[in-house]
């Protein structure tokens, strides 16, 4: 069995890797990783599902001592990955392109992850 990183840095980018992965055999293609835009935010995977851009927030949690993934995608998160996805698409010069938030949340609570996939959670 694979180490588990001790650090949540080390986490996050395992857990985003189990989702891009978990995406790519869905189907849906990766466009980009962490994508920055300033100091607003940041995005965890765009991918695209046929012909509509996803912005994916990934959230894992090892135990439910501080709530489920889903609970830590608060209202305040939400317009934060928002305003990261408005930077992504100027600075892309895309327009007119159906776009949807999802997100993955991973439970790491046994030896394999439990996944659950929100299509357009928000």
């Amino acid at each position: 069995m694979p180490e588990q990183p001790t650090n949540t840095r080390a986490s996050g980018a395992s857990a985003e890797d189990i989702a891009a992965e978990f995406l790519e055999r869905k189907g849906m293609r990766i466009v980009k990783r962490n994508f920055h835009f300033g100091r607003v935010g940041e995005i965890d995977i765009i991918a695209e599902d046929g012909e509509v851009l996803v912005f994916v927030e990934v959230k894992a949690r090892a135990s439910t001592l501080y709530g489920s993934p889903e609970e830590a995608i608060t209202p305040s998160k939400q317009r934060a990955i928002r305003k990261v996805a408005e930077g992504y698409l100027y600075t892309q010069r895309i327009t007119n392109r159906e776009c949807r938030f999802d997100v993955i949340a991973i439970r790491l609570f046994h030896a394999e992850p439990e996944i659950t996939h929100l299509v357009g959670a928000f």
